[in-house]
């Protein structure tokens, strides 16, 4: 349900209401669907707010939010003007008999305000201008155009409302076109609105002691930061205390330099995450902020929310937990690669102050390497490759390298790990902040695993919970050399970690409490957890009620950000792919069946990591080594399209 859907369900101030949900509200007061009650505005009894779902009978359904509910039936006559996937305030129909059904009474969240399509001419000649994400035709016009003119392939950005052109993208030909199609497919934003430029420039270039009293200095400890060699903000440094056993986590302190309400600050929460494509980010804050006052560069004061953590000698655990306001002096920056070379061939050729911090860090990494070894008891450590990519000045694919976790990566892992349990176990978990969330599997999810699993031979007899069970079957899929791909079968079948104001657990981690507290520079969730935290060092009730009344919007708000960020940054991977494989028409390559049965899918092998083609031929089963050759490509939708030309043994994948 979207965030102004739970403002109506739930009971909300007129104050709380987003600029631009306000037209909606006054569209609703006027035709009595909402109504006042103890001084907060929700739906009526005879109204629900939620998603329509349109089968391909035409007949619409309003998902159920509570379980005593059914989905309310929409009969294709009382559906208005929506469409599949917005979200709408429906009027149930009250009838003597059958099922209880609703009339549409407004759209209040569309599901798409415009269509991404392009030109394009069938094998009869006949003129479509298809839409980018279905391949089915749509509609559209443009003021003193005739379309029919664009080159074949141009790419027009659509009003789904009214069919106009909005914007002339550029072609199909040209690979530049994909970051735009990415973007706007998932209403990614890259420049900011005039006034947050303009409020991020007059904030402070620098940070003065004087300025800030009321908080600790910690400018004298030794803190570093550990990030990518190509990072230009950062989020977290650390510093360990060895006589007092405690860990230092200071995070950018956004919150101070973003307050409520500012253009930068509702800019932060229409984009929710930064953006990462290969050649470039898409930051959530302006830059003159994320990779200046707000990043805690090196060798210059900067504010910090800091998670001070001190862990029991002897079993890790922490035994006291502390958030304030702090300014730091970070004395170095790291990279990943330097870190793990240190670790691997010792401190050699070190300058004084490197020296300082490792008499520090190369025990915090023997000790973070335990809390790893420690959490896997509860949680789990899935095998999944990332594929990072590298395309060059033209944005054409050119090298893909699969990353994995090293030393220097668990060991900044798992100090952010702390500080978010900590933050989490600041609050009751009833709806009193926002959770990084993560529900156990469902039964039926479970057990479609299993069957897919024994289809490839792999059995799991003794287990005695859903843990057990998942850690039964990666011991297996070792035993077979399976074990990445079993782990991403594993993925699969679990529910999406999301943001949420009601505790219920980490599954995947095995925590019992845990939230997003180290990332404010890329992450709305964090900002909104270290507002929270304020308002309780600070006892700001007025503040914490604010944020309270509408965490659960909030939540929702965020959780769909996550995901439409996502899968931009998917999308246009897949796009890469599919333009490095035009290429390839006509080559064989090694590749493993990913996805068996009609609509079987397999990754290819060999220097170009994590294409996934579809697969014409039958007859194969899930792991199967097999040769196929590329045979199309659609470049507007970015698939691949191959032919089975051999099963391969084991011994032949290797040659």
């Amino acid at each position: 349900m979207s965030p102004f859907a739970i403002q109506l369900t739930n009971g909300c101030l007129i104050s709380d209401i987003e600029l631009e949900d306000r037209n909606s509200f006054q569209a609703l007061q006027q035709i009595g669907a909402i109504e006042e009650i103890n001084g907060l505005w929700k739906l009526g009894s005879l109204y629900r707010a939620g998603a329509l779902y349109i089968g391909k009978d035409g007949k619409g359904y309003v998902e159920a939010e509570f379980k005593e509910q059914r989905d309310l039936l929409v009969e294709p006559d009382h559906l208005e003007d929506a469409k599949h996937g917005d979200v709408v305030v429906v009027k149930r129909i009250i009838a003597r008999r059958g099922r209880a059904s609703g009339k549409i009474q407004l759209t209040i969240d569309k599901a798409h305000l415009f269509t991404i399509g392009y030109t394009h001419r069938d094998e009869q000649n006949n003129f479509f201008i298809l839409n980018i994400r279905t391949g089915e035709p749509t509609h559209a016009v443009m003021d003193g155009m005739d379309l029919k003119a664009f080159k074949l392939g141009t790419v027009l950005k659509i009003d789904v409302d009214d069919s106009k052109v909005l914007e002339v993208f550029g072609h199909l030909g040209d690979a530049k076109v994909d970051e735009k199609i990415s973007l706007a497919l998932y209403e990614r934003e890259d420049a900011f609105p005039k006034e947050c430029v303009t409020d991020a420039l007059e904030i402070e270039l620098e940070v003065k002691k004087e300025e800030h009293s009321n908080r600790i200095d910690l400018t004298h400890l030794d803190f570093c930061t550990i990030d990518p060699i190509t990072a230009k903000d950062f989020d977290d440094a650390i510093y360990f205390d060895r006589e007092a056993h405690t860990i230092y986590v200071a995070i950018a302190d956004v919150s101070h330099y973003v307050p409520f309400f500012t253009p930068i600050d509702k800019e932060a929460k229409k984009r929710g995450f930064t953006t990462y494509l290969p050649h470039k980010s898409f930051p959530m804050l302006p830059r003159e902020l994320s990779e200046n006052i707000c990043s805690l560069k090196p060798k210059v004061d900067r504010l910090a929310f800091v998670a001070k953590i001190a862990l029991d000698r002897a079993t890790l655990k922490p035994i006291k937990e502390e958030f304030f306001e702090a300014i730091i002096h970070s004395k170095h920056r790291f990279s990943y690669e330097h870190i793990d070379k240190i670790l691997e061939s010792g401190t050699k050729d070190t300058t004084e102050t490197i020296s300082q911090i490792l008499t520090w860090l190369l025990p915090l990494q023997k000790i973070t390497a335990k809390l790893h070894n420690q959490r896997l008891k509860h949680g789990f450590d899935f095998r999944s490759e990332e594929v990072r990519l590298t395309i060059d000045n033209d944005h054409l694919l050119t090298n893909t390298k699969i990353e994995t976790g090293t030393p220097s990566h668990s060991l900044i892992e798992e100090c952010m790990l702390l500080a978010n349990q900590a933050s989490a176990k600041r609050f009751t978990g009833e709806g009193d902040s926002i959770f990084r969330i993560h529900e156990p599997p469902q039964l039926s999810r479970i057990e479609t695993l299993l069957a897919e699993l024994a289809a490839i031979g792999l059995y799991v007899k003794e287990y005695e919970d859903s843990p057990s069970l998942i850690r039964a079957i990666q011991k297996e899929a070792q035993k077979m050399g399976l074990a990445s791909e079993v782990d991403s079968m594993i993925i699969k079948s679990l529910r999406r970690a999301e943001y949420n104001a009601h505790n219920v657990g980490h599954f995947g981690l095995g925590f019992s409490h845990y939230s997003h507290f180290t990332s404010p520079i890329r992450r709305y969730s964090d900002l909104i957890l270290h507002r929270l935290i304020k308002t309780q060092l600070r006892d700001e009730k007025q503040e914490a009620e604010y944020l309270l009344r509408n965490i659960e919007p909030l939540c929702a708000r965020v959780s769909e950000l996550e995901r439409e960020a996502t899968k931009a940054e998917w999308d246009f991977r897949d796009r890469k792919f599919a333009r490095w494989a035009k290429e390839q028409i006509g080559l064989f390559f090694e590749a493993e069946i990913i996805e068996a049965g009609e609509s079987a899918k397999a990754v290819l092998k060999g220097d170009i990591k994590g294409v996934t083609v579809h697969l014409k031929g039958d007859n194969v089963m899930l792991f199967d080594k097999i040769r196929v050759m590329i045979t199309e490509v659609n470049i507007a939708q970015a698939v691949v399209m191959s032919e089975l030309v051999a099963k391969l043994d084991k011994d032949e994948m290797e040659l």
